[in-house]
């Protein structure tokens, strides 16, 4: 399997990118600002219902009002 980042176009003076499966709101875009280093390298976020997964790990959405 070919990394994201061989296949991707190279954009000049890009901090990063993000191949997703839904349209980026502003939040997320400010969440992904916070999570992906200014290296200019692509990732892929894939959004489910109870789970992302970005560059193939994935996060378990759980919401904060049932945590013990």
């Amino acid at each position: 399997m070919k990394d994201i980042n061989d296949i991707m176009p190279k954009v000049p003076n890009m901090k990063w990118g993000a191949l997703m499966n839904t349209p980026p709101t502003n939040d997320k875009v400010e969440e992904m600002n916070k999570i992906f280093p200014s290296n200019g390298k692509w990732h892929t976020v894939f959004e489910e219902q109870d789970l992302i997964t970005i560059d193939g790990k994935e996060i378990r959405k759980k919401d904060p009002n049932k945590w013990t």
